[in-house]
């Protein structure tokens, strides 16, 4: 197959999985065809953290890194309803090249769950990460959350939100930065069918609304959307950009013209990646935030 074919299949694959579509793997297309980055390696495969068979996670490591590395917890999308580690190892690999310790969980999903169930799995993935990843050379003292779609709500969330991180016995602080690509960050009335199945339940729907969060001790963020995103209108990253702004909390917005919103996390792949700078972007933040003396200085500014 040319490249150019690998490329159309590729992009119809993982819009497809972006939307919650399982048709295909995007994961099996691109081992059999499609380039990864040479910089990063996977270091474990479906570690539980936790009893349920969606309580599973895979470890992603740089091939070069110092002895201590920032860890990076990625959460990919699918609408809370699919979607499966095993499809974004292309993710775990290009975020390792980056420099980081890269984690993928999975998390159960709707309708196993509802709101706030996905949350608090990511919430123990966070904490198998602080107790372990310093075996696989993270440094647990330097986490960053990052995801797509609505694994960007979830990262922003457990970000912006400390109470779901306390509950699984994580000091909030160890978290740097979030990183959002496409994401749900404020998307009151539940006027979308996905939005009354997931959220509809909940007894404070304000509550669940990263917006609602924001305060001057939130983590830094890098938020990033398509300007031709339809699925997840590019105001939900300004929204909650500008809301940071206003605590004085360190923010980096980018909208990149014509993307939509499969395509903010195609251009981390190496076929891609020459739609948007985004992985280059977004790993320059994180690892920026992830050093203390860095983030120290970026909140001391007037």
């Amino acid at each position: 197959m040319t490249r150019a074919l690998t490329a159309i299949a590729s992009l119809v694959c993982l819009a497809l999985a972006a939307l919650g579509m399982t048709a295909c793997s995007p994961l099996a297309l691109f081992d059999a065809i499609g380039p990864r980055d040479a910089g990063g390696r996977q270091a474990l495969k479906n570690q539980p953290f936790g009893p349920n068979p969606r309580q599973r996670l895979d470890v992603f490591v740089p091939v070069s890194a110092p002895e201590t590395a920032p860890v990076l917890v990625f959460f990919y999308g699918g609408s809370w309803q699919s979607g499966a580690k095993e499809d974004y190892a292309f993710v775990g690999q290009a975020l390792a090249a980056q420099g980081f310790v890269t984690v993928v969980p999975d998390y159960r999903l709707y309708p196993e769950v509802q709101f706030p169930g996905f949350l608090e799995d990511g919430a123990a993935a966070i904490a198998w990460v602080r107790d372990n990843i310093a075996a696989y050379g993270g440094d647990p003292r330097r986490i960053v959350l990052a995801g797509h779609s609505a694994g960007a709500y979830n990262a922003v969330m457990l970000g912006l939100d400390p109470h779901y991180l306390r509950s699984a016995g994580v000091d909030p602080k160890v978290v740097r930065a979030v990183a959002g690509l496409s994401g749900p960050y404020d998307f009151l009335p539940f006027d979308q069918e996905t939005a009354q199945r997931v959220f509809g339940q909940a007894p404070d729907p304000a509550a669940t609304q990263p917006v609602a969060f924001v305060g001057p001790h939130s983590p830094p963020a890098f938020l990033a959307t398509g300007a031709a995103d339809t699925v997840v209108r590019p105001r939900n990253t300004q929204s909650l950009a500008a809301k940071l702004r206003a605590a004085r909390v360190p923010v980096q917005e980018r909208i990149y013209p014509g993307l939509d919103h499969s395509d903010t996390l195609l251009a981390l792949s190496v076929t891609f990646r020459s739609k948007a700078p985004a992985l280059a972007e977004m790993a320059a933040f994180l690892q920026g935030q992830a050093n203390p003396r860095v983030q120290a200085a970026a909140r001391a500014r007037p």
